[in-house]
């Protein structure tokens, strides 16, 4: 479904916010999870393997450990990334995709790649655009 027939197929509350403060359109939600800042690279570095919490943020960058915890809650919560939590000392908590998840990092992934291989166009795009406004 199209991100523009989930918005004409929502019920006519569509806008309004419910209890937990999250948007009525869950479609919306799910894409806004998946494509933020965070989200996408999250979901593009679990790919590979499962990570720990710390060498995720490490092979992110960048990312404050609140932002982390929160966008790895999100997309848990959102079935996307799975949690595992191992009952050892020092305790040891590993980050995966699950297979919905995995579905997701590939469409993300695959959007990743074509930013990088039409990076010269936009380049040139921006700078035609800069000189017609100067």
């Amino acid at each position: 479904m199209a991100v523009s027939d989930a918005v004409v197929t929502t019920p006519a509350v569509a806008g309004k916010w419910n209890v937990e403060g999250e948007a009525m359109c869950p479609h919306r939600l799910v894409l806004e999870h998946v494509t933020s800042r965070w989200g996408v690279l999250v979901l593009i570095q679990l790919l590979d393997r499962p990570h720990r919490f710390s060498e995720l943020r490490r092979a992110i960058g960048r990312v404050s450990e609140k932002m982390l915890t929160q966008t790895l809650q999100t997309l848990e919560r959102d079935g996307l990334v799975h949690r595992d939590a191992k009952p050892v000392i020092p305790p040891r908590v590993d980050y995966s995709l699950t297979d919905l998840g995995r579905e997701a990092a590939e469409q993300v992934q695959a959007l990743a790649a074509w930013t990088s291989h039409r990076m010269d166009a936009v380049l040139k795009a921006r700078e035609e655009y800069d000189a017609a406004r100067e």
